[in-house]
């Protein structure tokens, strides 16, 4: 098992991964910062609450998505829906792993 340290929000978690997966954890955690960077007048609320309405954005896009495939929107190749099953997952692990902080 590998670990991966991410600064989102101003603070620093470690994660585990699976070796090789490394960067794409961090690619992830830079997705997550992008959003809640994104999100307007979050600085005074608290870091799970910011985390939360991130992750309420990311899964929104992911459902979008999810819709155009289902309404035969062209379909993406392979690769591109594997990483989004993987992003959907490791979403799914760091909401758990909010909530374990609440």
């Amino acid at each position: 098992m590998s670990r991966v340290d991410l600064m989102i929000g101003g603070r620093d978690y470690a994660v585990a991964c699976s070796p090789g997966e490394e960067e794409h954890v961090r690619m992830l955690g830079r997705i997550i910062e992008e959003k809640m960077d994104a999100l307007p007048g979050t600085t005074n609320q608290s870091e799970v609450r910011s985390m939360l309405f991130a992750s309420l954005l990311l899964a929104d896009e992911l459902h979008e998505l999810r819709q155009q495939v289902d309404q035969g929107a062209p379909r993406c190749d392979p690769a591109t829906a594997e990483r989004l099953e993987t992003l959907a997952a490791r979403l799914e692990q760091l909401a758990a792993s909010v909530e374990d902080l609440i």
